[in-house]
């Protein structure tokens, strides 16, 4: 009885597709850390040494090149949601997480955007970064609880704050890390309960701003 073909098993890639795929996200991280996430697909395609079609029939629309190249960051920033809100010590988890996610945006420029970008056809993109935003009102209302946060603090000041930071890196150059660890040193100083008069109230700025 002859020898039946093997199969492979659904969802799996031939290994020249799979590198492929891999030469996609690579190309496509690194042209939206240099340039942002409005990047062309075509230009993306000549990064990674595919054609154009190839990259279509792997990621058809930008936003699914965009949520793929950056879901393992996004996890990472969820990641340090946790850790902060895992903290015993709810002033440190807030600080910790203030810094680490404005060190993200100083460093993975393509990262930040994709974060704070909505992508309505990925729904599980979508749900991380619902998850994300909801750990940040919680380790807000946290910090607040223990005292050491001021109460006026306002959700929305996270979108603030990150705009600030993206205005402070971005001119930087190769000096962002240190000067987003600057300002946000000064930032947090001020966010700490009892530390100055009462603020005008917040100006609403969903995390959307930041990308607009």
């Amino acid at each position: 009885m002859p020898a039946q073909p093997s199969r492979k098993p659904p969802g799996t890639l031939r290994a020249d597709a799979r590198e492929n795929r891999e030469r996609i996200l690579t190309a496509a991280r690194e042209a939206y850390a240099l340039h942002g996430i409005d990047v062309p697909m075509a230009a993306i395609a000549r990064r990674a040494k595919v054609g154009v079609a190839t990259l279509y029939r792997r990621f058809p629309t930008r936003d699914a090149l965009v949520s793929e190249a950056f879901a393992e960051q996004l996890a990472h920033c969820v990641a340090v949601l946790d850790e902060g809100l895992a903290d015993p010590d709810p002033w440190r988890g807030f600080c910790s997480v203030v810094e680490r996610v404005c060190m993200m945006q100083a460093t993975e420029r393509g990262f930040t955007q994709a974060f704070l970008s909505q992508f309505p056809d990925h729904a599980a993109y979508a749900a991380e970064r619902g998850r994300a935003e909801e750990g940040l009102v919680r380790l807000i209302g946290r910090a607040k609880d223990c005292g050491q946060l001021r109460q006026d603090f306002d959700v929305h000041d996270i979108t603030l704050l990150m705009l600030a930071n993206s205005g402070a890196t971005a001119g930087a150059g190769d000096h962002a890390p240190a000067a987003s660890r600057r300002l946000v040193a000064y930032l947090l100083q001020s966010f700490r309960a009892g530390a100055t008069a009462p603020l005008p109230p917040a100006a609403p700025l969903g995390l959307h701003r930041i990308h607009a």
